[in-house]
């Protein structure tokens, strides 16, 4: 006997893990400065000490970043750190579809 499965699609990952759309939105931009974060630090060619200083972070909380372990970082302290790097974060803003 053939079960039918149900099939959603979603906008992107976090929407698909997240059950409140608010939580996925903020993983939504989290992610995407995070990862912004991590290739702007790759073109410094620095030492990971190096980096970190530059940043104003300690050298275990740059390797948490450069990890990709998004849960230890908010919103604004990413927003905080794009700054230190010279990266311009802008917001758009939608209508929920």
């Amino acid at each position: 006997m053939t079960t039918k499965v149900k099939q959603r699609r979603f906008a992107n990952v976090w929407d698909a893990l997240e059950d409140n759309s608010a939580m996925a939105a903020s993983m939504t931009m989290r992610s995407d400065i995070l990862i912004v974060l991590q290739q702007r630090i790759a073109t410094w060619r620095l030492t990971q000490a190096e980096a970190a200083r530059r940043l104003q972070i300690t050298q275990p909380r740059l390797n948490d970043l450069l990890r990709g372990r998004i849960a230890k970082f908010s919103l604004d302290t990413l927003v905080d750190l794009a700054d230190r790097a010279d990266i311009q974060i802008r917001l758009q803003i939608e209508k929920a579809a």
